[in-house]
C-alpha cells in the first residue's frame, strides 16, 4: 500500500511516498528557515503563505522521484494536528483535495504520532510497545507507545517545548535561527559546568517537565553580563545549557520505562538531533540493559515520510476522515 504524506504544521512543507509505512520511496522538504531567520522565529503568515506557494510542486515532486504516477497513491495521509492553524491548514486542505480527486482515503495524522513512526522507516524491525521520548520545536513529551496507534501520554511539558527553549536561548547567544544545530556546535568546546542552570521538578508530577526558567536564567545570565561589562563565556553556557536540558529529559524517560517495564526507548523529533541527549541516552541505556533507537539526523526533523508511514498504521485501524475533517492547533497524542 502506497501513501502519499504530506506535512505543513510548521515551517517546513514536506511530501513524501511510502509503502506499507515501512519503505520511504521519496521525501521532498522545503524549507522556509531562511525567511524565518530574518525575525529570529517562525512568522505564522509568512509560514501559511510559503505552504500555499510550493505544496502542489513538491507532491509533483515526490511523485516523480518515487517513479510513480497519481493512480499509484493508495491513500493520503496528513497532520492534522497540533501546529500553527494556518500552516495546518494548508496541508489539510490540500491533502482533502488531492484525496477527493484521487478517490482515496484521507488519514489524519497526529504531528508527534509522525515523529514517533520516523524510527519505523530507520528500523524495520522495529515495534510497539516502547517507550518514546518526543521532543521537538513544539512538543516536549514522554508516551508509552503500546501499538502503533495505541499510546499513552506519561508526562510533557508545563510551558515550552525543549526545541523552543534551544531556539530562544540561541537567540540571547547571538546565533542563528533555528538554534538547534548552532548551540550544539558551539557546546562542543565548552565547560558544561560553567553556569549553574535550574533543572525544574513538577510537584506530584515525577515524568513532567518545565523549561520556562531554564530559559529565564540563560536570558537573565545574558544580560547581566552585558549589564556589567562582563564576558560571557557563549561556549560554556551552551555547553551549561544542553547539560540541563538533558538532565531534565533522560532520567524522567529512564524512570518512566523502568516503572512501565519498557524495556525499548525511543527518542524522536528534531531536538533528538542534539549530540548531548544523544550521547547521554546511550549511556543511560546501555548502562540499564535496555535498547535504544534514535533517527538517523535526517529523520528527525518534520518531514512527509514520517506522517505517510504513521498514516499507514491509522488506516489499518481504521482511522480515516471525511471531508469535513478540521485542523487543530493543540492536541495531546492520546486524545487521536
Amino acid at each position: 500500500m502506497i501513501l502519499l504524506g504530506i506535512e505543513s504544521s510548521c515551517d517546513e512543507t514536506a511530501a513524501a511516498l511510502v509503502r506499507d509505512g515501512r519503505e520511504t520511496l521519496s521525501d521532498v522538504v522545503f524549507s522556509q528557515a531562511d525567511m524565518h531567520a530574518l525575525y529570529g522565529g517562525v512568522v505564522p503568515e509568512i509560514a501559511s503563505r510559503n505552504h500555499i506557494t510550493v505544496i502542489s510542486r513538491l507532491a509533483d515532486e515526490a511523485l516523480r522521484k518515487a517513479g510513480l504516477t497519481k493512480k499509484d497513491i493508495d491513500a493520503v495521509a496528513v497532520t492534522y494536528a497540533p501546529g500553527l492553524i494556518g500552516a495546518l491548514l494548508v496541508g489539510l486542505n490540500f491533502a482533502k483535495g488531492a484525496a477527493l480527486a484521487l478517490g482515496v482515503p484521507l488519514v489524519p495524522v497526529h504531528h508527534v504520532r509522525g515523529h514517533i513512526a520516523a524510527n519505523y522507516l530507520a528500523y524495520p524491525a522495529l515495534e510497539p510497545p516502547f517507550l518514546c521520548l518526543a521532543i521537538s520545536g513544539g512538543n516536549t513529551a514522554i508516551v508509552d507507545v503500546r501499538g502503533y496507534t495505541d499510546m499513552k501520554l506519561i508526562g510533557s511539558t508545563h510551558d515550552d517545548a525543549a526545541g523552543e527553549c534551544f531556539d530562544k536561548a540561541a537567540r540571547v547567544l547571538g546565533l542563528p535561527y533555528p538554534g538547534g544545530l548552532p548551540m550544539d556546535n558551539l557546546a562542543q568546546g565548552g565547560d558544561d559546568t560553567a553556569y549553574p542552570l535550574p533543572r525544574a521538578k513538577i510537584d506530584g508530577a515525577p515524568y513532567d517537565m518545565s523549561f520556562s526558567g531554564l530559559k529565564t536564567a540563560v536570558v537573565n545570565l545574558a544580560h547581566n553580563a552585558s549589564q556589567k561589562g562582563e564576558t560571557l563565556d557563549k561556549a560554556g553556557l551552551a555547553a551549561s545549557f544542553a547539560a540541563a536540558v538533558s538532565d531534565t529529559l533522560v532520567p524522567r524517560t529512564m524512570a518512566a520505562a523502568e516503572a512501565l517495564g519498557r524495556d525499548t526507548i525511543v527518542v524522536a523529533g528534531g531536538v533528538a538531533a542534539n549530540s548531548r541527549i544523544r550521547a547521554d541516552f546511550e549511556k543511560a541505556v546501555r548502562s540499564a540493559g535496555k535498547r535504544l533507537f534514535v533517527p538517523p539526523l535526517k529523520l528527525c526533523g518534520d518531514n512527509g515520510a514520517m506522517i505517510a508511514a504513521q498514516g499507514y498504521y491509522e488506516f489499518l485501524a481504521g482511522h480515516t476522515a471525511d471531508m469535513g475533517l478540521n485542523a487543530y492547533a493543540t492536541m495531546d497524542i492520546d486524545a487521536v
